[in-house]
């Protein structure tokens, strides 16, 4: 199934359930188990045409499709898409892109 945001709004495909977390030159893979909070971050697998200004002309999105974002933590609404999970958000729930 292929989904398209609509507007300024992104769907994102959380950071997986073994998160790798990175300490110095160290990486720990920390299961799920240990910390059951929501994600916060996450890869931009499709993203909407962007939202229309006040001028009636379309404002493109700062991020794009492959992006890894951090977002808020309860910004954005969850979804099930063939058994997997998925988040839609707002641009202005993204608060950074990772490089």
């Amino acid at each position: 199934m292929k989904i398209r945001p609509l507007g300024d709004r992104v769907l994102i495909e959380p950071i997986s359930a073994e998160e790798i977390k990175k300490i110095g030159k160290i990486s720990l893979v920390m299961p799920q188990t240990v910390d059951k909070e929501r994600p916060e971050q996450g890869k931009i697998v499709a993203v909407g045409l962007g939202k229309i200004g006040k001028d009636g002309k379309r404002v493109a999105l700062e991020v794009k499709k492959g992006d890894t974002v951090l977002f808020t933590k309860y910004g954005p609404n969850e979804i099930k898409v063939d058994g997997k999970e998925y988040l839609i958000a707002e641009e202005k729930d993204i608060l950074a892109v990772i490089e």
